[in-house]
Formats: structure tokens, sequence, C-alpha cells
């Protein structure tokens, strides 16, 4: 590829990058083709007994929350996951509704965080590329420049050339993770949805 192709297809690469943003106006840093959802509603998620102070006191007991940060880690598969909420109520006799509503009450505050921590990260991601995206275009626009410049310096155009080939690099490997990483709002509600399910199955 030449360095004037090669600079066309940055300058593509930025525009498209800047135009694919902010599909919802109400979230202009929001990177994924995915709708935003801010966060998970408990009643999309629970439709079990009512947590009341299960909702705050889960944090009180240490197996569950250990229990909890097990269940809640995208590591566990959620086969094993579900297995486990199955031996935690099967053991808890004439306490597992309070168990389970603690339980409970424990994965949707540590997944419903977990997801916005992901989420941030993507806008924040998103911010820097943006701004990459500006940067590449004004580069690409200066060696377009250098390039029909008369006398051309070719030790300027070579040396902006490569760090543009390095720019873009980094663009493009940025833009794979994000892509990936947008999916993963998606799979915590799906895991959360999940468990609810196991942890209601287990209380009728």
């Amino acid at each position: 590829m030449t360095v004037r192709a090669f600079a066309g297809v940055a300058l593509a690469c930025a525009v498209s990058a800047t135009a694919a943003h902010a599909a919802d106006p109400r979230y202009p840093n929001w990177p994924c083709a995915q709708a935003k959802v801010p966060e998970i509603s408990l009643a999309a998620v629970w439709a079990g007994p009512e947590l009341g102070d299960a909702e705050t006191r889960w944090k009180d007991d240490a197996k569950i929350g250990a229990l909890v940060a097990k269940l809640a880690a995208r590591k566990t598969p959620l086969d094993e996951a579900e297995k486990s909420v199955k031996e935690f109520l099967a053991g808890s006799a004439a306490d597992k509704s309070t168990n389970a509503k603690l339980l409970f009450a424990g994965l949707f505050d540590t997944l419903n965080a977990q997801r916005s921590q992901v989420m941030s990260g993507l806008e924040r991601v998103s911010r820097k590329q943006r701004e990459a995206a500006d940067k590449i275009r004004e580069e690409t626009i200066q060696l377009q420049a250098l390039q029909d410049a008369t006398p051309r310096d070719d030790t300027k155009v070579d040396t902006m050339s490569n760090q543009l080939v390095w720019e873009t690099r980094i663009f493009e490997d940025r833009r794979k993770v994000v892509r990936f990483v947008c999916e993963v709002p998606a799979m915590i509600d799906q895991r959360l949805f999940a468990l609810g399910r196991v942890i209601q199955q287990e209380l009728e």
C-alpha cells in the first residue's frame, strides 16, 4: 500500500469510527450497537418474595458474601454456579427463605455494580477512541500536505507515515476489544436472571 493510499485508509477509519458513535443522544459516549440500559431492574429478574432488609443485610453475612463473590465471578461457569446455589439452599433448612433472599440481594447488588463498572469503562475507552480518531484525521491531513510539498521531505513523510501506522493499529486493536466487551453487560444480565430463576425455583 502506498503512503497516500494508507493515509486515505486511516482517514476513512477515523471518520467511520466517529460517525458510528452516539446512536442514542442520551449517551453520547456509548460505543456499542446494543442499547445502553444503565442498570438492571429488580422487577425484571426477580419475581420471588419481597427482599426487605435483605437488600442491605446480605453484606453482614460472611458466608453469603463469599458465595456471592464466587457466583458473580464470570470465571465460574454458569452451570457450576447454579449447582452451588441449589446445594447451598438445600442445606439451609428452616432458613431457606431468608438465605435465598440474602443470596439474591447480594447477587443483584454485586452484578449490577460489575455491570456499571464495565459500562463506565466502555464509555471511557470510547472517549479515548474519539480523541484518537481526531488525531489520526489531523495527522493524515498533515501527511498528505507533506507528500504534496515541493521540495518533498521524505524523512518527515516516512516518520509521520510510521506514526500513523502505529496509531491506526492501536486504534483498530482497541476497537476490536470494545466490540468484545460490549457483549459483557448482556452476559451479566443473563447470569443474574438465570441464578435468580434457580433461587426462586428452590423456594417453590
